[in-house]
């Protein structure tokens, strides 16, 4: 019997936000699928580290490359590397995103003494900065969608692609504390469904995954302490989390292959997919 050819093979993916945490895993699910894989991100030390990992296992299937999302000349000269190494793009999957603490507030409830005595080093939703607030909206819809224009214009004349948008559970129920994060992403779901609509007469499917708790960069120290254990928010969450337990990078391996391959699902289009350990279903009785 003949050795089954990786299903991905041929085909070139990019991935945004690469040398994180949950997209670096994703990178290297990709390659190992038989694609190659251009790492796209904003410190190219992150993305090439990523690469050389993918690399090192599969010679030759990964590229480092730095972009900054919220920048169209980036982009473009970033898409152009790709396509000078790889190949034009036929999967893209928009993972560059993230929280900022100018659009956060310090406490998860407003009371009047707030106001009227407002604590040193307390942010309520009026002390938000707006600058804040449109860096994390930005970073998160607008770096999506700016580089869906310029990833997909190609692979919209070839034969078709895939986009893979990372959501959250914050687009399902806002979270406390991070308005503008949870509303950033509930356009990134609002946006995988349109673009899915927009591009479906030229072959291209747009998904998207929505994480649930996953221990990142990001929110390590405001869901663990520095001895491991966890924060009363952590707490919080994991009592909220049926399966009571973060979710780890490589569980979001199996939603990604499946959404991306187009005999198992190539008539799903438009979808959110919670990868959530039952977060979105309880309802905290």
């Amino acid at each position: 019997m003949s050795e089954q050819v990786p299903f991905l093979t041929g085909k070139v993916a990019v991935v945004t936000g690469g040398g994180g945490i949950l997209c670096s895993v994703m990178a290297e699910a990709l390659a190992s699928a038989g694609a190659s894989v251009a790492v796209l991100d904003l410190k190219l030390d992150s993305a090439q580290a990523v690469a050389d990992k993918i690399n090192a296992a599969y010679p030759g299937k990964a590229i480092a490359v730095a972009a900054n999302v919220l920048e169209m000349e980036s982009l473009e000269a970033a898409e152009a590397e790709v396509c000078a190494k790889l190949g034009p793009c036929d999967i893209l999957v928009n993972g560059a995103g993230g929280n900022n603490p100018r659009g956060t507030t310090s406490k998860e409830y407003l009371f009047r003494e707030d106001i009227l005595n407002k604590a040193e080093g307390v942010t309520t939703f009026f002390d938000l900065d707006p600058s804040g607030i449109n860096f994390v909206f930005n970073l998160n819809f607008i770096g999506t969608l700016q580089t869906s224009q310029v990833f997909c214009k190609k692979m919209a004349l070839k034969d078709g692609g895939n986009v893979i948008n990372i959501s959250s559970m914050n687009a399902f129920t806002p979270l406390t504390k991070i308005p503008a994060y949870s509303g950033a992403k509930a356009a990134v779901s609002n946006f995988t469904q349109w673009l899915a609509v927009h591009f479906s007469k030229v072959g291209i499917r747009v998904n998207a995954i929505a994480p649930g708790f996953f221990l990142t960069n990001q929110n390590r120290t405001l869901l663990t302490n520095p001895d491991g254990s966890l924060t009363a928010r952590g707490n919080t969450i994991i009592s909220q989390t049926p399966m009571g337990k973060f979710g780890k990078p490589e569980d979001l391996i199996g939603a990604l292959l499946y959404l991306i391959d187009n005999e198992k699902a190539g008539f799903v289009n438009g979808i959110v997919l919670p990868v959530d350990g039952g977060f979105s279903s309880f309802s905290g009785v």
